[in-house]
């Protein structure tokens, strides 16, 4: 009699793991299939099965070891009396696997008739095969210019690499691996540059590649004259510039950021002392960028020294120490001279000389100012300065302001004070009205003999009177 199973449900096997055998590559193309992959799932009831995939389509199950993709399966049946499944997966790869995924998944049934599946992890394989073809390339992604460093990969299509030898123009050129790096090139080396691959499992096959190398220049920039330009104020004055590239260029002459010219020729009618300096011919091939050449000269204006509009000076008050500036164009660099005069600085600012003084803001130099006084070989110039009291409008108008202020304040004070006048006008007219103001027939007639004897009040009062008169008519006759 045959014994019950102790599981009279289902089961689910636990998640299958997919293992490579070693890390050891595979050659390609053998006769004999090699291990792949070995599959194991646990603990499943019923017995659960394993089907293979590769690139997500399922293998043919194939038991047979002639073939070239088999798989060798085994089951054990734990004391437990779950199942532990194996398969192991043998191949005989081509090339086209080289990028080939492998998984496996574990199918097994539950209550229900239901039909459920567990995935594995993936795996790739290590494969080696022969090359067929190489390739030759420019990593470099701008136009070469002189002084980049390239660089040039040769590879082949097989795995693993074979050994390189790069080639120009008949003599080996050093490269390590399938990489040539060339630094700081000239244009020497530009170039044809061949890559030959040898690969011992095809001898066959040609690997090699090439490269036209195009390094691209630009001549140092010449100008004519050459020398330093000095001249007289209001002269003219011409410069050109030339070079020579790889590729079209353009010559653009500036002077800082502005642009003078852009054709290498430089003409400057009537020179100012402005105009002095350095001017730059700037050389340049828009089609590489970063490949530029440039030279530089420079201009100098002779003449008799110019003075440039001064600023006034300031001062708290009269005697205060007071720092004056006085600029000037000029060429030989004109001589100062301060009337009054005081403690001088002097500094080079661009095309122009800048002189300092600082003195005491006596009355004179209050009332005449300070005089700044230049020459050279070529003239003079001169120009006076003012200085006067800081803030001087501002206190004024402060007083003003105060002035103001306190004349507003007395007008709001008069304004009050009518305004009290009024009140209390209209506060004795209202309790007199009311008759709240206490009064004897005495006060009354005296009253009325004051209104009689004065026309003004008489005026004011004659209607006031009557009313006062009908008052006294209307009060009870306990009084008479």
């Amino acid at each position: 009699m045959v014994s019950p199973s102790p599981f009279p449900v289902s089961v689910a096997p636990e998640k299958p793991e997919l293992t490579k055998p070693s890390s050891q590559a595979i050659t390609a193309g053998q006769f004999t299939s090699s291990e792949i992959g070995t599959c194991v799932t646990k603990n499943g009831h019923p017995q659960p099965r394993i089907i293979w995939f590769k690139d997500d389509q399922p293998l043919p199950e194939v038991k047979d070891r002639k073939e070239r993709t088999y798989m060798i399966p085994s089951v054990v049946k734990e004391a437990s009396g779950l199942y532990t499944i194996k398969s192991t997966l043998y191949m005989q790869p081509t090339k086209a696997d080289k990028d080939a995924v492998f998984k496996c998944t574990v199918e097994y049934s539950m209550p229900g008739d239901q039909i459920k599946q567990n995935k594995s992890n993936t795996i790739t394989i290590n494969l080696n095969y022969p090359s067929e073809k190489a390739t030759f390339s420019l990593l470099n992604k701008d136009p070469v210019k002189e002084g980049d460093t390239v660089n040039m990969k040769c590879e082949t299509d097989g795995n693993p690499q074979p050994e390189f030898d790069f080639i120009k123009d008949g003599e080996t050129v050093v490269g390590q691996g399938g990489l040539l790096m060339l630094k700081s090139v000239k244009r020497t080396a530009s170039g044809v540059y061949t890559c030959t691959a040898t690969d011992f499992d095809n001898l066959d096959a040609d690997l090699t590649g090439s490269i036209t190398l195009n390094v691209n220049y630009i001549d140092p920039v010449s100008v004519t004259p050459a020398q330093p330009q000095v001249v007289m104020l209001g002269d003219k004055v011409n410069w050109q510039c030339k070079t020579k590239a790889s590729a079209a260029h353009t010559l653009q002459w500036k002077k800082g950021s502005k642009v003078h010219s852009q054709d290498g020729m430089l003409t400057l009618n009537n020179v100012s002392y402005a105009e002095a300096g350095e001017y730059m011919c700037v050389g340049a091939v828009p089609s590489v960028p970063g490949l530029t050449a440039e030279a530089s000269v420079n201009l100098t204006v002779k003449g008799k020294p110019m003075i440039e509009p001064p600023t006034l000076g300031e001062v708290g008050k009269e005697g205060d120490m007071v720092s004056l500036k006085c600029s000037a164009y000029g060429f030989p660099a004109p001589q100062f001279t301060w009337k009054p005069s005081g403690k001088e600085s002097v500094s080079v600012e661009d095309n122009k000389v800048v002189s300092t003084v600082t003195l005491a803001a006596t009355a004179e130099v209050m009332k005449d100012g300070v005089t700044c006084m230049v020459s050279n070989e070529h003239g003079k110039d001169n120009k006076t300065i003012l200085v006067s009291l800081k803030r001087a409008i501002d206190n004024s108008a402060n007083r003003a302001d105060q002035q103001q202020g306190g004349s507003s304040g007395v007008v709001i004070a008069v304004v009050v004070c009518v305004l009290l006048l009024l009140l209390m006008v209209a506060l004795i007219y209202f309790l007199n009205k009311k008759n709240k103001l206490p009064c004897s027939k005495k006060d009354k007639k005296e009253m009325a003999n004051k209104e009689m004897n004065s026309d003004i009040v008489v005026e004011m009062k004659t209607d006031k009177a009557n009313e006062e008169a009908g008052l006294l008519n209307k009060r009870p006759s306990t009084e008479q």
